[in-house]
């Protein structure tokens, strides 16, 4: 396979891409008009874009992603609708696919309609989709790291102090928007350490790299201090407190690392079509010839190899979720597409088959795959749309109610705040005193409670509802598992809580607080 230098995106293939991507994103659009944020950590996110645009820099530094907030407040400054924060970042999940499929098809050589199909098969993904219907960083994250892989495949393939420049910069910007980017410094590592031709250390590359990656902590950290009270090393201290929490959550999750090598395969087999298992397990065996010439001359498909293994062996290692491999999805679509494709082009399957004859076959084989997918989005992402709290913030609204407790969840609160509701979440039946004292009269017992584990209200439970309503997404396999990191708990463990939340039936129930 020929190196960087000698590849160039034909315009052509561009002319392909965009159909592609238009399509996935109508996808990834379809039903959010209807939907609600689907987590606690998108409405406080959406909370805090609002806070900066008001010039509010208190909470910049929640998740270690201040990029993010800043990103975004432009956005929170002009429409006042959340829907449009999940409309962008649906379309920023699809220009992130855009961006790796055009990577792959350049250094693979792939024709127009090829390049279309990958985008597809890598967009259709469901764990994919799934997390590009958020507002959390996933997406911001994913184009990053896609820009990523292309400057450092061409660092290995062209050595030079401008490309290893290039490599720092995606990576120092990735850092301002998701602090899991500290996950690529080991891989990034074995990579130097295999290519072994010491560019890092020559002409004092670490210095100017070490500078590139501190200047946004540096500048971002003296800027806050100065227009707040925090402290200069604030962004730094939220890294340390993420990596090494020192205390127990609410779900009574400790600590970090969880051995459990199977999470992530049984993910895969239940969720995703056969595609990506594809990818991680026949490209060494179809791309053999290559990967033991690896170190002499590193291809597209090894390349992508490596990287795809160490995050499925590194996240292997630690708390488990589907976003833990945010970043390999993409990977393994792209790695099974080209391993199917170089087995069509076997010496065997060319002296059989003609060239339109194998063409073929690839297209109706990934058109088969992508249809799958479309059937796997429809029975785990789009059956889970629709959301009721607009009506639950109408009930409370025509009950008069200007102020509600909600167990766990904040997801109320962008239907609610509209309404001039304010919402205040709970955690246990201990502070139902309070709130009664503060003249709070309802509780929506809302089935988030479930999702995450945190379950302290048994006095609430026995109490009749108001009103019931169903929360579709509350019963959300796919949610149940993004929360696995959260709980702390297996995958078995993660879907026998979900199936407990199915026989309890209704998800939002809305009760008085009785007099204590």
């Amino acid at each position: 396979m020929p190196d960087a230098k000698n590849d160039k995106f034909s315009p052509k293939t561009l002319l392909w891409l965009l159909p592609a991507l238009l399509l996935l994103a109508a996808i990834r659009l379809h039903g959010l008009p209807q939907a609600a944020f689907p987590d606690y950590d998108s409405v406080r996110n959406w909370q805090i874009v609002q806070e900066v645009a008001q010039g509010n820099l208190r909470n910049i530094f929640h998740h270690a992603s201040p990029g993010f907030y800043l990103l975004y407040a432009p956005v929170a400054a002009l429409q006042p609708d959340f829907h449009w924060f999940l409309y962008l970042n649906a379309l920023l999940a699809v220009a992130a696919v855009g961006r790796l499929a055009a990577f792959v098809a350049r250094y693979a050589h792939l024709r127009g309609p090829e390049a279309a199909l990958l985008a597809l098969l890598i967009g259709t993904c469901t764990m994919l989709t799934f997390s590009g219907r958020d507002f959390t960083m996933s997406s911001a994250s994913l184009l990053l790291f896609g820009e990523l892989m292309r400057a450092y495949y061409e660092r290995l393939q062209q050595p030079s102090r401008k490309a290893l420049t290039r490599v720092a910069v995606w990576l120092a910007v990735g850092l301002c928007i998701n602090y899991k980017f500290l996950l690529i410094f080991p891989i990034l590592g074995a990579f130097e350490i295999l290519q072994a031709d010491g560019l890092l250390w020559q002409r004092g590359n670490a210095w100017r790299v070490m500078a590139i990656l501190a200047a946004p902590f540096l500048v971002l950290g003296i800027v806050v201090t100065g227009l707040t009270i925090l402290p200069w090393y604030r962004w730094l201290a939220t890294y340390a407190g993420i990596l090494w929490p020192s205390a127990m959550n609410e779900a009574g999750r400790t600590g970090n690392v969880r051995l459990d090598l199977w999470y992530y395969p049984r993910m895969l087999i239940q969720f995703e079509s056969p595609l990506l298992w594809m990818g991680l397990l026949l490209t060494p065996v179809v791309f053999w010839q290559q990967l033991r010439a690896w170190r002499k001359e590193l291809t597209l498909p090894i390349y992508l190899l490596v990287w795809a293994w160490l995050f499925m062996g590194g996240m292997s290692l630690i708390l488990k979720a589907p976003r833990g491999l945010l970043f390999a999805y993409g990977l393994f679509a792209a790695l099974g597409f080209l391993s199917l494709q170089q087995l069509l082009n076997t010496a065997i399957i060319q002296q059989r088959l003609s060239v339109p004859i194998r063409a073929s076959i690839l297209v109706v084989f990934s058109l088969l795959i992508i249809g799958g997918n479309l059937l796997r989005i429809q029975h785990y992402i789009y059956r889970y749309t629709a959301t009721s709290y607009d009506q639950v913030a109408q009930w409370l609204q025509s009950h008069g109610q200007q102020q509600v407790a909600s167990t766990v969840s904040n997801a109320l609160l962008p239907f609610a705040a509209p309404a001039g509701i304010s919402v205040q979440v709970i955690s246990n039946d201990n502070q139902l005193p309070a709130l009664q004292a503060a003249g709070v009269q309802y509780v929506v017992l809302d089935g988030y409670r479930l999702v995450t584990g945190i379950n302290q209200f048994p006095s609430l439970e026995k109490l009749p509802a108001e009103a019931e309503f169903t929360e579709p997404l509350l019963l959300s396999p796919l949610l149940f598992l993004e929360h696995s990191e959260f709980t702390g708990l297996g995958y078995e463990e993660t879907l026998l809580r979900r199936e407990e939340a199915l026989k309890r039936g209704t998800s939002l129930r809305i009760v008085r607080i009785p007099r204590l």
